[in-house]
């Protein structure tokens, strides 16, 4: 290293040690930066909108009962289903059918915003204008 290089660490060095806040300037705060600060939630840490619940800890035997205690309430709901008439293949269609109406009608969607798009206009007008429903 240079003789110039140290000189510039050096005085870089001294410089930030110049920008940092004196022991006595640390308490006190700017009131552009917070005019709210008279307020607590300013100066709490941060709090995050999402929170993840936390499960209380259970041992492996009360997941497993409970996970029976499941099994068995669903199937009792399938024998009512059964006793009642239904049966699987046909949900499984209905189940099919659904999925299948549903990406239609998300690509008619997707077709309507196009649309609406090129035309300047929104996709409410264009329901109107093609005599659909907004419920639907």
């Amino acid at each position: 290293m240079s003789a110039d290089e140290s000189n510039e660490i050096s005085l870089v060095s001294s410089n930030c040690h110049a920008l940092t806040p004196k022991e006595s300037e640390k308490g006190k705060r700017d009131p552009k930066r917070t005019p709210l600060s008279h307020l607590k939630k300013v100066h709490c840490p941060f709090k995050s909108p999402h929170h993840v619940a936390r499960k209380a800890k259970v041992s492996h035997a009360e997941e497993v009962a409970e996970l029976e205690r499941r099994s068995e309430q669903l199937d009792s709901e399938i024998a009512q289903l059964e006793a009642e008439g239904y049966k699987v293949e046909e949900l499984e269609h209905h189940i099919n059918m659904l999925h299948e109406y549903n990406d239609i009608k998300d690509i008619g969607q997707s077709l309507l915003g196009r649309i609406a798009a090129l035309r300047g206009t929104t996709t409410r007008d264009l329901y109107t204008q093609f005599g659909l429903e907004l419920d639907d």
